[in-house]
């Protein structure tokens, strides 16, 4: 069994209020880039996880990963062994973690098939987990598990993912955040609501992580359809008008940043 767990980004994402359990009140426009981590399993007589792959030192404790939780949270007949390849950068704003456990949720589905309330299993290991779930473009509202599926005139789109190497926790971002309800997502189709929408986190975290602001100024001289950060960061997304376009983008980056992280893919 093969699955890719999806890159999230966040074309838009707007925070409009604290709530009193700690969490916050969120309007965001997913989508999901057609690479990421990659994930193979095999049919074993109890669950195991081997983690290989650039990023896979960041997850130091196999037993605590995302994936066995993952494992653990959906009933079945017979043990997985999953090699995980882990190409993401942890703590990045691309819900690598959350799209590791989606990946798992697609296995599970294909060969055992998922209890009914998969989804409240799936919102329990992270708000972004039922999103990934699925893969594919939708609003998220509350936490980011309520979902609402939308058709994508942006499918297709070339994209071009950016990290300056730096991990940054979603906590300190959000806590960082200054409280300000900036108003809901734009209406329209999702090119509309990417071009006109925003991320609320995009501030803090560049108090942060200085170093964003250096890779969103980089994306921009590329001229993209769109430039903005993902998620609470610190990776930043491009879209471009063609496949020359994007790859032209990515070469002047690595010349001229040669350690940051990049990956080029098209939305999903």
């Amino acid at each position: 069994m093969r699955q890719t767990a999806y890159a999230k980004i966040n074309l838009a994402l707007h925070v409009r209020a604290r709530r009193a359990d700690g969490y916050h009140e969120l309007e965001t426009l997913f989508a999901f880039v057609d690479a990421g981590d990659q994930l193979v399993a095999r049919a074993s007589d109890e669950d195991r996880l081997t983690t290989v792959g650039e990023f896979a030192g960041a997850l130091d404790n196999p037993f605590d990963n995302i994936v066995m939780r993952a494992l653990t949270a959906l009933p079945r007949p017979d043990g997985l062994a999953i090699t995980l390849e882990k190409n993401l950068p942890v703590a990045a704003g691309l819900g690598g973690g959350s799209a590791d456990a989606g990946a798992v949720f697609r296995m599970v589905r294909d060969t055992f098939g998922l209890p009914d309330d998969w989804r409240e299993r799936a919102a329990r290991l992270g708000a972004d987990v039922p999103s990934c779930v699925e893969s594919l473009t939708c609003i998220g509202r509350g936490t980011g598990t309520e979902l609402e599926p939308l058709t994508s005139d942006l499918t297709g789109t070339p994209v071009l993912l950016v990290n300056p190497r730096i991990p940054l926790s979603t906590g300190p971002v959000f806590k960082a955040w200054d409280g300000k309800d900036r108003g809901p997502l734009p209406e329209g189709n999702v090119s509309d609501i990417a071009r006109e929408g925003r991320n609320d986190l995009r501030a803090p975290a560049i108090q942060l992580c200085p170093a964003i602001e250096d890779v969103l100024n980089a994306l921009e001289v590329c001229k993209p359809l769109k430039a903005d950060m993902s998620g609470s960061g610190a990776t930043c997304f491009a879209l471009f008008d063609d496949l020359a376009a994007r790859d032209t983008a990515a070469q002047i980056l690595a010349a001229d940043h040669p350690d940051w992280w990049q990956l080029k893919g098209q939305l999903r």
